[in-house]
Order: structure tokens, then sequence, then C-alpha cells
């Protein structure tokens, strides 16, 4: 295996475990090499490896037990623990995300031209009741509070054929929204992500606006454990 650009490397290492683990065998309770041995193998870091292995103990496809090394949890690629994919029959979580980059950074974009005063005062309401959620700890309101931040935005993009997708697969959106909240230690990069795209919305800035929600698409696809090619990649 060879080793990856810097600016990827856990999500590298993570998607190259997932590999190991298909690709040679391995099923429940097989015990996976010694993270020394994992990291010399993948070329990566002892603490981009750890890092890499928090994800999947958090999707479920490990267990990291110390003193005894790390263990397959699920074979299966899909994440455990009530956390898998209901819609893998119609079309995968990767692929949605990806959809999810290429329209919805397109429309945020659109949006930063368009969004009037009243607009943006109810997706800064939006922002503040997420942080508030996510204090708390609620994170099924905090996934419906993400579904309605970018609902809004598409709707101020104004673009009836983007609205139409939405409209029509509603659960697959609002699920791929759900699932970054399966980490909750990283629940708060979600409010952080979108403070990020109301500031270029605030400013009319479609460029940086467009750009911030492709970032914060990727992240939180990222944080799911999937990763998806771009042009430009």
């Amino acid at each position: 295996m060879h080793a990856p650009a810097p600016r990827a490397v856990p999500e590298y290492a993570l998607q190259a475990i997932r590999k190991l683990i298909d690709e040679e065998g391995y099923g429940p309770g097989d015990a996976l090499p010694s993270q020394r041995d994992l990291a010399e193998r993948l070329g990566v870091s002892r603490t981009s490896l750890r890092e890499a292995l928090s994800s999947l103990s958090a999707l479920g496809l490990i267990s990291v037990q110390a003193g005894k090394g790390v263990f397959v949890q699920s074979a299966s690629g899909a994440p455990a623990h009530g956390f898998a994919w209901p819609f893998a029959a119609q079309v995968s979580a990767a692929d949605t995300f990806q959809m999810r980059f290429a329209m919805e950074g397109f429309a945020c974009g659109l949006a930063a031209a368009t969004l009037t005063a009243p607009e943006l005062d109810a997706l800064q309401d939006n922002v503040e009741q997420m942080r508030l959620e996510l204090r708390a700890g609620d994170f099924e309101r905090a996934s419906q509070l993400d579904f309605e931040f970018h609902q809004r935005i598409l709707q101020a993009a104004g673009n009836q054929a983007m609205l139409g997708i939405l409209a029509t697969r509603v659960d697959i959106f609002l699920e791929s929204q759900k699932l970054p909240f399966v980490r909750p230690e990283r629940a708060m990069e979600t409010w952080q992500e979108h403070r990020k795209i109301l500031k270029a919305l605030a400013r009319h800035a479609s460029g940086p606006a467009q750009k911030a929600m492709q970032q914060h698409i990727r992240a939180a696809a990222s944080r799911t454990g999937i990763a998806f090619a771009t042009l430009g990649d």
C-alpha cells in the first residue's frame, strides 16, 4: 500500500484498513495486526492510525481493546449498532454525499447572491439553536436542524429542479445528515462548519459560500467514515 497525500492521511488509513479487512478475509472476532505493524504497513503515523481506528470504532466496524489489540466487529463494510445505511439497495451513502457536494455547493453559491435579511436571520437562528441542542446532547434534534439549514439554503437558491430532487427523496437527504452524529465527540464540528457557511452567506460571497458548503459536506462524510473523489483530487 502506498502513502497518501498528507491532507487526508487519517481518511486514507481508514479506507485502507477497511480494504484490508475485506481483501484478507478478516471476520468478526478476528484480531488485526498490531497498531505498530498497521502503521508501518500503511505508511502512516501512529497518530493518524489512532484517528482512523477511532472512526472505525465509532462506526462499529472494529473494537480497540486496551492491552489486547484491535478486533473486527463487522466485516460487511457497513456501520453496525444501528448506523447502517438503510438505502443501500437504491443508492450508496458515498454517492449521496458526492451528489450533495456538487448540488448543495452550487446552490449555496447561488443563495449567497440572493439571500434576503429575513432569510439570513432564520439561518442565524437555526445555527444558534443547533449549538444549544448539541450542548444538551440532543443529536436527533440537531440532525433535524442540520437538515433545515441545508433546506433553507436550497430554497433560497431558487432552483426548482434541485428542490424537486430534495422533495422526492427527503428521507435519503435526512438520513445522510444524521450519519455524522454517530461520533458525538465531533458533533460540534457541524455547528462550526455551519457558522463558516453562514459568514460567507452574510457577506454575499458566492465563491467562499460554495467552497464552505463543499468543505462541510466532505467533512461530514469523513466523520461518518466515508471518502469520495471529486474533480481536482
